[in-house]
């Protein structure tokens, strides 16, 4: 089946409020192009009230880059899925390998955040979960065992019907930020091994669940990366921060409806 491609905005601790409104213009011009690309930016949090008011009569979604899996409490710094919520997200990135390495996201803690963000209540959110392996790992012939780890960890009690408002991103850990990207053949291979895990796991619901690639997407690799059967977008970091580059991206995303 055809799945709408996506393709999301990861800022990370990048951009400002002018950026905000050169991307938002930009995107406001893609008419057509909004109606066949579902697309998500995931500023800082600081930046989601900006985002709002520059997009919340466009088709453009917005997403955290993470939040707490606690609905209040004694957390400095962090932000509930109620607040990141009100501040228009309706996706939230979870386990990101730099939340993973760097800020002491366990495997626990993310399952808690998935499970936190599937049973969010007025708002149904939407979790993006990250997997990917080290360079490492893969060296040694460890790739799908790390990413059938993360998987089972992350989606332990997630059901079917959740599995709805699930994306899976894949984005091994030696790519991002370094330059260097999964050839097409290499980033196929792990998301065909995710799309068959979650069709043992939830049989045809996971037909529907968009898969992404990340890791140093660039305008000029985004072709081939999405012309795969079973890579449905990308979540962009670098690249997201440049207007023209990024919806180059996106109309790469779009040629997959064609």
């Amino acid at each position: 089946m055809q799945r709408q491609p996506l393709v999301i905005a990861n800022w990370k601790m990048n951009g400002n409020r002018l950026l905000t409104s050169q991307l938002a213009a930009a995107l406001r011009e893609q008419a057509a192009l909004l109606n066949d690309v579902d697309v998500v930016i995931c500023p800082p949090a600081v930046l989601l009230p900006s985002w709002q008011q520059e997009v919340f009569y466009d088709a453009v979604h917005l997403g955290a880059q993470d939040a707490n899996e606690h609905a209040a409490g004694a957390h400095t710094g962090e932000h509930s899925l109620q607040l990141v919520s009100e501040a228009g997200a309706d996706y939230v990135l979870v386990g990101h390998s730099e939340r993973r390495q760097l800020y002491g996201d366990s495997a626990v803690r993310i399952q808690a955040k998935v499970a936190a963000i599937l049973t969010h209540a007025p708002q149904q959110l939407k979790v993006v979960l990250c997997v990917g392996e080290q360079e490492q790992e893969r060296a040694n012939g460890d790739t799908v065992k790390v990413i059938e780890g993360q998987l089972a960890e992350a989606l332990a009690n997630v059901s079917a019907a959740q599995l709805a408002h699930v994306v899976i991103a894949y984005e091994p850990v030696w790519a991002i930020g370094t330059g260097k990207t999964a050839n097409p053949q290499q980033a196929q291979d792990v998301h065909a091994f995710i799309r068959n895990w979650l069709q043992q796991q939830y049989d045809a619901a996971a037909k529907t669940v968009p898969l992404l690639y990340g890791g140093s997407v660039k305008a000029d690799s985004a072709p081939a990366l999405f012309a795969e059967t079973d890579i449905d977008g990308g979540l962009i970091g670098g690249a997201s921060l440049e207007p023209e580059a990024f919806l180059a991206i996106c109309r790469a995303a779009q040629a997959r409806r064609s």
